[in-house]
């Protein structure tokens, strides 16, 4: 069974790539596609970002801080 801890570091590399894969996905049948998709590969590194500082900031770190 996969547990929170194992979820979030597997969740953080696939949306860092997941921007990237979605934009070469749409901009491979041309060239002014790509240009039009390019704040997609900057998407997935913030979105990969946002996980981790809700991570540290809402979620199991902080209960635990908190807690302690």
């Amino acid at each position: 069974m996969l547990e929170r801890p194992d979820a979030v570091l597997t969740l953080i590399p696939l949306l860092a790539v997941g921007g990237l894969g979605i934009r070469t996905l749409l901009a491979a049948p041309a060239v002014g596609a790509g240009l039009v998709t390019a704040p997609l590969a900057v998407a997935g590194y913030l979105a990969a970002l946002a996980v981790v500082v809700l991570e540290l900031l809402a979620w199991p770190v902080a209960e635990r801080v908190g807690g302690s």
